[in-house]
C-alpha cells in the first residue's frame, strides 16, 4: 500500500507542476499515468471520474481526490490532495510575488503571449483525451460535435449542455 502511496504522491506532484492555463492541462498526463503507465483504472473509469468532478463545485482538477480515493480509499485520496494542490498553490505564490516585483518590465507581456497557446494547447489535449475515452460509436462522436459547435457558436451555460446530455443518456439513445 505504502508503494500505491508514493506512486500517486509522485504522479500528482508532477501533474501539479505542469497545470499551466489551469488544472484541465494536466489531465492527459494524468490519464497516462493513471490508465496506461500504472493500469489503475480504465480509460472509461477515468472519465466518469472526471466527468463527476466537474459535476461537483471546487476546482476543476477534483478529479484527482477522487482518482486516490479509487485507487487507495481514504489515504489515497489525501495523498492525492496534497499532492496536487501544493505544489501548484507554492508555485503560484512565489510566480505572483515576482509576477508583482517585475510589474514595470516589458518582457512581462511576452511571456503571458507566449503561454497563452501553451495552455490552450494543454486544454486542447485534455478534451481529446477524455472524448477519446468515451466516444467509440458514431453516436456519441457526433452528440460531442454537436455540443462543442453549440458551446463555440452561442453563448450556452455548459450545464444546459450536460443537461442535454444527461438526457440523451436517460433515454438510452446510443446503447
Amino acid at each position: 500500500m505504502s508503494e500505491t502511496l508514493a506512486a500517486l504522491a509522485l504522479i500528482f506532484m508532477q501533474c501539479s507542476l505542469v497545470a499551466f492555463g489551469g488544472g484541465n492541462s494536466a489531465l492527459p498526463e494524468m490519464h497516462r499515468q493513471v490508465v496506461d503507465v500504472q493500469h489503475w483504472m480504465s480509460s472509461a473509469d477515468f472519465a466518469a471520474l472526471y466527468a463527476l468532478a466537474q459535476a461537483a463545485p471546487g476546482p476543476n482538477l477534483m478529479v484527482g481526490p477522487l482518482i486516490g480515493w479509487q485507487v487507495a480509499g481514504l489515504a489515497g485520496m489525501l495523498v492525492t490532495t496534497v499532492a496536487l494542490f501544493g505544489p501548484s498553490s507554492l508555485l503560484t505564490i512565489l510566480a505572483l510575488h515576482l509576477w508583482r516585483r517585475f510589474k514595470d518590465q516589458p518582457w512581462r507581456a511576452v511571456v503571458q503571449a507566449g503561454l497563452a497557446p501553451v495552455s490552450i494547447g494543454l486544454v486542447a489535449a485534455s478534451a481529446t483525451i477524455i472524448v477519446r475515452a468515451v466516444d467509440h460509436e458514431w453516436i456519441f462522436v457526433a452528440i460531442t460535435a454537436v455540443s462543442a459547435g453549440a458551446l463555440l457558436r452561442f453563448r450556452i451555460h455548459p450545464l444546459w449542455i450536460l443537461a442535454m446530455g444527461a438526457a440523451v443518456g436517460w433515454t438510452g439513445f446510443g446503447q
